[in-house]
């Protein structure tokens, strides 16, 4: 069983407690794919100088954000950690040398999508951090080279968001025309398997609005990386809200 690559436009914290349109599409998709066997997870909020994957047996649920009802600051995914799959993922790099780490945890770019997939919270889950001084073509390869272990049954999950400016953030529905622009360019790209342009960037139009920092943006390289010569991407949630965030999903395999 080869496993899906997926893709999630993870937005406010608040989709993990909230009934709407995002939190439904993930419930959704956690019924509509096949049962993974763990879930190997990179997320926008782990940042690091190298690449750790959490590898202890029961990871903490971290709760990074300040201000949010108590509902949600005191929510709490059990998830079972796994650190055999925290060693299959250090034995498919090649390009780099991946730390076991067992002080991070689950933080809101893991669990917040997590828990409305797998509310059971029966299946395990590792957490591969991002290294912050690696190259957008570094992610990619790394991602690829983690694509191996779909065919051992295990879900590659990116969590960020495509187009995310909180500075320029407004309380509205819809998303600014460049917002908008630019998250239309990059499904572009990637019904095109344009990746090459996806990992430069910078180059692309609106990308100082659209990505003034990288750290939401890298996990989907990750996840292009990991979708290897599967190019049929489904998109889910593809619109931009907040002005400035894009909540698009997308999905390579069945």
């Amino acid at each position: 069983m080869s496993m899906p690559a997926l893709f999630v436009g993870h937005g406010k914290p608040m989709n993990a407690i909230e009934d709407n349109e995002f939190s439904r599409t993930w419930t959704e998709l956690g019924k509509s794919m096949p049962r993974p066997n763990g879930v190997v997870c990179i997320s926008a909020h782990w940042e690091t100088d190298g690449t750790c994957v959490t590898a202890m047996e029961h990871p903490a649920t971290i709760h990074d954000f300040t201000g949010f009802p108590a509902a949600l600051e005191n929510m709490v995914y059990p998830a079972p950690g796994s650190p055999e799959l925290a060693e299959r993922v250090r034995a498919t790099a090649r390009s780099t040398r991946i730390r076991p780490d067992r002080s991070w945890g689950l933080d809101h770019g893991a669990w917040s999508v997590l828990c409305r997939m797998y509310p059971h919270a029966d299946i395990p889950v590792v957490q591969v951090s991002l290294d912050m001084s690696a190259p957008p073509a570094f992610h990619y390869e790394l991602g690829k080279e983690m694509g191996e272990l779909r065919k051992e049954g295990i879900l590659i999950l990116g969590s960020g968001n495509m187009v995310h400016n909180l500075r320029n953030m407004a309380w509205q529905q819809g998303g600014f025309d460049w917002a908008m622009q630019s998250d239309a360019a990059m499904a572009d790209l990637i019904v095109a398997a344009n990746h090459q342009a996806l990992i430069d960037y910078p180059n692309l139009p609106n990308a100082r609005q659209a990505i003034p920092t990288e750290e939401h943006y890298l996990p989907l390289l990750y996840v292009l990386g990991a979708a290897g010569a599967d190019n049929s991407p489904t998109f889910f949630n593809d619109r931009v809200t907040l002005g400035s965030i894009s909540m698009r999903c997308v999905r390579f395999g069945q």
